[in-house]
């Protein structure tokens, strides 16, 4: 089995640990960097596991979803009142169940797998992802 990975840098999101009990209770930002790594069992016609330009799509994915967003906990207590700030137009919210670097790991293998299974014809699946919220953290979600 071959392996690459392609890394996405400097994506500026914010977060909040809604049951924090220090400072990571507030909305607080990094510039995140996304490590993809690929596996297939065979490589593709240009002998690529899997050829980066054709990525535009987890590229696009990112833009939409993550730049200058913020991600909040779906079940945050705050929601009715983050919900208030969203319809003002003053925060791009993405809802997901954990939004610690390690649930924001796997909810990022969750969404890309299926995505690069999709556009690869299933040759090509998502192996990891490792998530650096700074230089000094990061974590690595494999299943």
């Amino acid at each position: 089995m071959l392996t690459c990975s392609k890394t996405y840098s400097d994506v500026p999101l914010g977060h909040r640990q809604p049951h924090h009990h220090g400072h990571c209770a507030c909305i607080h930002g990094h510039n995140w960097e996304i490590k993809v790594t690929f596996q297939a069992a065979d490589l593709d016609e240009n002998g690529f596991v899997v050829d980066f330009g054709e990525l535009h799509y987890l590229k696009d994915w990112i833009d939409e979803h993550l730049d200058h967003a913020c991600a909040f906990s779906s079940t945050d207590p705050q929601r009715q009142k983050i919900e208030e700030l969203v319809g003002l137009g003053l925060i791009k919210p993405l809802w997901i169940e954990n939004v610690s670097c390690e649930g924001f790991a796997k909810y990022l293998f969750e969404t890309f797998d299926p995505m690069v299974r999709e556009n690869t014809g299933g040759r090509v699946q998502v192996v990891s992802i490792e998530l650096f919220e700074d230089s000094r953290n990061s974590v690595l979600y494999h299943p």
